[in-house]
């Protein structure tokens, strides 16, 4: 299968016709050659609908609409997205913020996450998805991990780490926490996902909204890193 078809395939299986992929990340190179970053949120009660991104400078966040609403803050409010010099991060937890310190401090995208573990939402026990897309170097890095439930006794995480090569233009690689709707939720599994990142991007922050289901959707950001590396950070709310 040719890398375009695989994209399309993958994109319309895991996104468009699947009711509930739950939280997901994308990096990739758009049609322009220059890099972006997607991340989406969905939710189905009222905890995890109450909430909306909002963007600090650089600095994607998740924020509840209405605070008096709010039971228990810690899995859905965070820092999605966090940046230093030529290094950008992605996560679907307060994860960002641990990875984040830990490379100030001079240690590893690892050895941060070596400290976590798969979220304590039982019985579904949500993967933690991160992303890491370093330019300090000619040769761009993109790095994915899973922290996800063992099959066999779910207070264990496997740890999953994806050193993956630059992207063709148009491409990008991504993860969602889920595989489909269910009771547990199936926790996504397999290798990162071939993803289209073609298009200018207004254009790919409305394709991947469009895919999202309209009823469980909830914000999508997208973060645009030029070649002169300026950053954009758009942000499309349901609320």
């Amino acid at each position: 299968m040719q890398p375009t078809e695989l994209a399309t395939q993958n994109f319309e299986t895991s996104l468009r016709a699947n009711p509930y992929p739950g939280r997901g990340l994308v990096i990739g190179r758009s049609s322009e050659s220059d890099w972006i970053i997607l991340y989406w949120i969905m939710g189905r009660s009222a905890q995890s609908r109450n909430r909306r991104f909002v963007a600090d400078g650089q600095t994607l966040r998740t924020e509840p609409i209405d605070a008096a609403l709010v039971i228990d803050p810690s899995l859905i409010i965070y820092e999605a997205m966090l940046d230093l010099p030529d290094v950008y991060l992605v996560s679907n937890g307060d994860q960002t913020r641990t990875v984040f310190d830990a490379l100030n401090a001079g240690t590893s995208f690892d050895a941060a996450l070596s400290t976590r573990e798969r979220e304590p939402d039982s019985p579904n026990f949500t993967p933690r998805i991160t992303g890491m897309l370093d330019l300090r170097k000619p040769s761009a890095q993109i790095t994915l991990s899973m922290l996800k439930a063992n099959p066999i006794d779910p207070m264990l995480t496997d740890r999953y780490t994806f050193s993956l090569a630059t992207p063709a233009v148009g491409f990008g690689y991504g993860l969602t926490t889920y595989r489909g709707d269910g009771s547990p939720l199936p926790s996504f599994s397999g290798d990162p996902l071939l993803l289209p990142c073609e298009g200018n991007t207004y254009a790919l922050l409305d394709r991947y909204w469009d895919a999202l289901n309209a009823d469980n959707r909830i914000s999508l950001a997208l973060k645009h890193i030029s070649a002169s590396g300026e950053v954009e950070l758009l942000i499309r709310n349901r609320e």
